[in-house]
């Protein structure tokens, strides 16, 4: 399909109309849900038609594609790291990302607090949690969380606000519920024990619907919006 041919502004209205759907089954309000249009192989022409439309958050995977995408956009949008972070490349996401989805050791936190702090800014993570045990998943395990959420507690730069999780990929949204009901009970253990997490990173394309009627609060979204990629 090629991205002329995409229907960004319409795809997007769907979008958002099935996110107050499924917040309104759930008895949330959709005023809750923060959609992160997922922009990973998107071009800035379709991401520019996407901000025009009303999309305020976007979510990258990989730092140089995104510091591209930056020199031409800018700071009209908010940026997010959504895909997995190499230590080395955290000086780069401290200029112009106001969120990190995927902490996923105490190592990564303290070097992106070092740069955040070089650079007078607070950034807010969210630990990546691998609920499904796969080896190609990022993420600490469940029993790792609560040791990682001290150490970013005591750091200046960052501010902890949330966990994220990725279900293994299933045809069947209904598939990922479970693991999206663990990182929900996993966010209300900690909020018991003083940790103010109050974001749930958790629902793609595929499953978005099923994540808010679990109480995810950020969801990331691209090829509903965006089309196909390649």
């Amino acid at each position: 399909m090629e991205a002329k041919k995409v229907d960004v502004r319409g795809n997007l209205a769907r979008v958002k109309e099935r996110i107050a759907e499924a917040a309104l089954r759930a008895g949330r309000s959709p005023e809750e849900i923060k959609l992160v249009a997922a922009t990973k192989g998107v071009d800035t022409e379709r991401i520019r038609e996407a901000m025009e439309a009303g999309v305020e958050i976007l979510g990258e995977n990989y730092v140089q594609e995104a510091r591209r995408k930056y020199e031409e956009i800018g700071s009209r949008v908010r940026w997010h790291m959504i895909g997995h972070l190499q230590t080395n490349k955290a000086k780069y996401v401290a200029r112009f990302f106001e969120c990190v989805h995927s902490v996923d050791s105490l190592r990564l936190a303290q070097e992106l607090d070092r740069r955040a702090v070089l650079q007078g800014r607070t950034i807010e993570v969210l630990i990546q949690v691998n609920l499904s045990g796969e080896e190609t998943k990022s993420g600490v395990r469940e029993e790792e969380v609560e040791a990682l959420a001290e150490g970013i507690a005591g750091l200046k730069g960052l501010r902890l606000v949330g966990l994220m999780t990725m279900p293994p990929f299933s045809p069947d949204p209904q598939q990922s519920r479970p693991y999206f009901v663990a990182l929900r009970r996993l966010k209300e253990r900690l909020n018991g024990k003083g940790f103010p997490l109050k974001e749930l990173s958790m629902g793609m394309s595929a499953d978005f619907e099923v994540a808010i009627e679990e109480g995810a609060t950020m969801v990331r979204i691209g090829t509903a919006i965006f089309g196909p990629r390649g």
